[in-house]
């Protein structure tokens, strides 16, 4: 990165902050110390569960996954963000309160907090719960042996015989596909692990840039090969750089793939910038922008009562955005997101996992 670059973005990020504290939406413990420093925990100011009142009698929006005949929720429950709360009573809370509200599409990874994201959900959906839901892990393995080893390392964690959904984690390298589907990659396992009924649909996940996951579908045609599902960041940001939305999303659609959206809040740092520090755009906007969009499913993290609620609240209010809402809302995110410094995870190695821990392309060692 040019140092000019960097301090174009460093200035863009600053002129967040400093417009969210003028405005008084962050206090003291909301400090900023950089543009890494992504929240692990709730933000101040984050709801309550009783801030909100869900509609009576509303029913949650549910859509098509793709071509795979499965009808999902139209918000999914992140996995990664169910392994933080210190009291894992929390997480099954909120597991639990997501499917009596009618979600069913549950969200996870095999690194996700060294795999304790996994181990509650699982202990979360028995006794009758995971019935309840379509149930989507990821794995990091580039071999076959890596990504099978792996694949059942998730089944146990999970307490499952079957996995509904498993995506590739990760597509996040020019190099990927051509690692997956070369002789002895992780496609080979992915297929034997389908047709043994250890997991019914196959897909891919990346947040680093939209012809990374072009090439990818590219690829897989060239082998003829159908993607049931691919996860990228649909957000108020990524419509202003670099889109997933603009260039992404229309091939999947052609190609009948599912389209789950994830980030809608940029992993929390969008609460740091300007348009939402000053409530010009709030959560709502930004859920209800990501599910407008030809989505069949909006993954977010909940690691409070508070946040699902928020989340379920959305969801259940949700009507689609008009054209006039969409160039709204987009005209307030588009000075600080022209230049993509929100989006960590497509700009800089932040959010990239396999990056600082390479053996788990290679290996089924956390």
């Amino acid at each position: 990165m040019s140092k000019r670059h960097g301090r174009r973005r460093f200035l863009a990020l600053g002129s967040g902050l400093a417009a969210g504290a003028a405005l008084g939406k962050l206090d003291r413990g909301a400090a900023f110390a950089g543009p890494d420093d992504v929240p692990k925990k709730p933000q101040p100011g984050a709801p309550r569960p009783e801030d909100f009142k869900l509609p009576a009698g509303a029913k949650m929006p549910m859509r098509p996954l793709g071509r795979t005949g499965v009808e999902v929720s139209i918000l999914g429950l992140g996995g990664f963000h169910l392994g933080l709360p210190k009291d894992e009573k929390v997480a099954t809370r909120i597991i639990h309160t997501a499917i009596d509200h009618g979600v069913n599409f549950m969200d996870n990874c095999w690194d996700y907090n060294d795999g304790e994201s996994q181990r509650r959900m699982g202990r979360a959906l028995e006794s009758g719960f995971r019935r309840r839901v379509f149930l989507m892990t990821k794995i990091d393995g580039r071999t076959r042996k890596a990504a099978a080893e792996q694949i059942d390392q998730c089944l146990a964690a999970l307490r499952t015989d079957v996995i509904d959904l498993v995506q590739i984690h990760e597509v996040i390298r020019e190099s990927d596909g051509g690692r997956v589907f070369a002789p002895g990659g992780a496609i080979e396992a992915l297929v034997a692990a389908r047709k043994a009924g250890k997991i019914r649909f196959i897909g891919f996940t990346g947040h680093k840039s939209p012809d990374i996951h072009l090439g990818m579908l590219k690829t897989a045609t060239i082998h003829e090969f159908h993607f049931d599902t691919v996860q990228m960041p649909v957000n108020v940001m990524d419509a202003h750089h670099d889109s997933f939305g603009k260039r992404v999303i229309p091939v999947a659609v052609e190609k009948g793939v599912g389209v789950i959206g994830m980030k809608p809040f940029g992993s929390g740092l969008f609460f740091r910038s300007a348009p939402l520090a000053s409530r010009a755009v709030t959560p709502a906007d930004c859920l209800h922008y990501a599910m407008s969009q030809p989505t069949s499913v909006v993954v977010t993290g909940c690691d409070t009562e508070g946040i699902l609620m928020q989340a379920l609240d959305a969801a259940l209010r949700f009507r689609p955005l008009t054209d006039e809402q969409t160039r709204s809302l987009l005209a307030r995110t588009a000075p600080e997101g022209a230049a993509g410094a929100w989006e960590r995870y497509k700009v800089a190695d932040t959010f990239d996992g396999t990056a600082k821990h390479p053996w788990w392309l290679e290996t089924a060692k956390l």
